[in-house]
């Protein structure tokens, strides 16, 4: 039998559709496999063997007698550890949440649950989706499959390491300047960052109200598009939820698939390459630029000057968002609780003693520095310009928009960097993100795709943006990117990555 786990979300799909295998089969396969490789990747906090299998289980039951199921049911799926699940462990990677249990379901897991989608676990991620590089995580480092010394990007790094692992065919993630996209580009899967509100944050920790957004991470572009149809659209529950059905992603990923992007215009921010950016990731830009040309497609450039000012913005809205939001987590209704050693114990030393024990260093930092921002002294010149700077690159995105169908650039200025290299260097850290913070900032989709391999041998990301509600832009053109590239390569870029110690060939 086919290694079940080196099957795409599709294909196992279809497979199952076809009952060639059941779903217990291939939930098990990729438990095996994350028995195997977890010491050395480290995607996941907690494994639901037992719920997987009892999922897969009834799938296998009801398609047996002829229920019509979802088209991904049975297909296994890793969540990101933000999002909250009944039953199974949460702790957004923090110790502040540790042995947490939520008493109910975010929008997106029940849906995934009323599909049928066996939930294998829960992955690692930066605390509190604080991160570039899976680093600050209160429960250890995740390790990049194609260099188990590299990151796997942040702050969704679980998620992607656990797709390009093969230790799941499907993960959710979660994007709030990137998390979803940079973890997709250095590990060579794919990852969508949907318009704001097309998918419910009903049930996510929420890191900053305004930025975050859940989306898939995958092993190709038709996979995310099942996964995004699946997971998307309105949800009462979610004040910001748009109207929009989650419609037409698949159809357009079958139709890009085709590799005909005439009339087709792509436009490369000028802004969002050149200096900062690794030669290898610009040499593979430009040749996925010049398949988009023999696809039909118009290559134009366009200017948006404001995106040189978002990363400074967003690490003002961020922090002032996430201090708002963490203030909950004060040792008295959930969580962690740690009593002061010394002196009376009152209310404000449980929270000050909670705060300080459970949070780690990058959350502090942010939420120092988001109080600041928002102090009486201080909002207008900080926060306040921050959200003036948000509107400009708004506006910078409307006109480029006029401009062309999608914008490209790289995911991420660099390849995937040592374990520790930028710990000590936050700014460093935080430059990572240049190419992806404007998308959330605008609230417009945004998709990761794998375009090749930097001179240093590790993946590099293409990012595709389009308007917001147009998502189904970014499938046409990954799709057939994609298809291009891999008729190019001779397969999948992952197929191309080292084998690791205890997996199966």
């Amino acid at each position: 039998m086919t290694d079940l786990t080196r099957l795409t979300a599709a294909e196992l799909a279809d497979r199952l559709a076809a009952r060639e295998v059941t779903s217990v089969e291939a939930t098990q396969a990729h438990l095996d496999r994350i028995a195997a490789v977890e010491p050395a990747v480290h995607a996941y906090l907690h494994v639901a063997g037992d719920e997987a299998l009892a999922t897969a289980a009834d799938v296998d039951a009801r398609r047996a007698a002829g229920e019509d199921l979802h088209v991904l049911a049975g297909v296994p799926i890793a969540v990101k550890d933000v999002v909250v699940t009944r039953g199974l462990p949460t702790t957004a990677g923090s110790r502040i949440l540790e042995g947490w249990v939520p008493p109910y379901d975010a929008t997106l897991v029940q849906r995934l649950k009323a599909a049928g989608l066996p939930i294998l676990g829960k992955t690692n991620m930066d605390e509190f989706a604080m991160g570039s590089s899976t680093e600050h995580s209160g429960y250890g480092n995740t390790h990049n499959p194609w260099d188990l010394d590299r990151i796997p990007g942040g702050s969704g790094g679980g998620s992607a390491a656990a797709v390009a692992a093969y230790e799941a065919p499907l993960a959710i993630g979660t994007d709030t300047g990137g998390s979803i996209r940079q973890p997709a580009a250095v590990t060579g899967t794919v990852g969508v960052k949907p318009t704001y509100g097309s998918v419910s944050r009903y049930g996510l920790i929420a890191l900053a109200s305004s930025l975050d957004q859940a989306g898939p991470c995958t092993r190709t572009v038709l996979d995310s598009a099942l996964l995004h149809e699946l997971i998307g659209g309105h949800d009462p529950l979610d004040s910001t939820s748009l109207t929009d059905p989650a419609t037409g992603y698949v159809a357009a990923a079958r139709a890009g698939a085709g590799g005909d992007l005439r009339g087709v215009k792509v436009g490369v921010i000028r802004e969002l390459q050149g200096e900062g950016y690794q030669a290898g990731v610009l040499a593979r830009f430009e040749e996925s630029l010049d398949a988009l040309r023999g696809a039909g497609a118009e290559v134009v450039e366009v200017s948006c000057p404001s995106f040189a000012y978002a990363l400074a913005a967003y690490y003002l809205i961020l922090p002032a968002e996430a201090s708002s939001n963490l203030a909950k987590f004060d040792g008295m209704r959930f969580g962690l609780r740690v009593e002061p050693s010394e002196g009376p114990v009152t209310a404000e030393r449980v929270m000050a003693a909670t705060r300080g024990q459970g949070f780690g260093d990058e959350v502090k930092r942010r939420i120092i520095l988001g109080t600041y921002a928002l102090s009486a002294g201080y909002y207008d010149a900080y926060y306040g310009s921050a959200q003036k700077v948000r509107t400009l690159i708004q506006r910078d995105f409307a006109a480029a928009f006029e401009a062309a169908d999608v914008l490209v650039s790289p995911t991420a200025p660099t390849t995937a960097f040592k374990l520790g290299e930028k710990l000590d260097d936050p700014l460093a850290m935080y430059l990572n993100d240049v190419a992806t913070i404007p998308a959330n900032l605008a609230g417009v989709p945004g998709m990761s795709l794998p375009n090749g391999l930097s001179d240093d041998g590790l993946p590099v990301g293409f990012q595709i943006l389009a308007p917001a509600r147009e998502d189904a832009r970014l499938y046409r053109v990954g799709a057939a990117l994609e298809a291009l590239l891999e008729t190019s390569w001779e397969g999948p870029l992952l197929g191309r990555a080292p084998e690791l110690a205890g997996g199966a060939a």
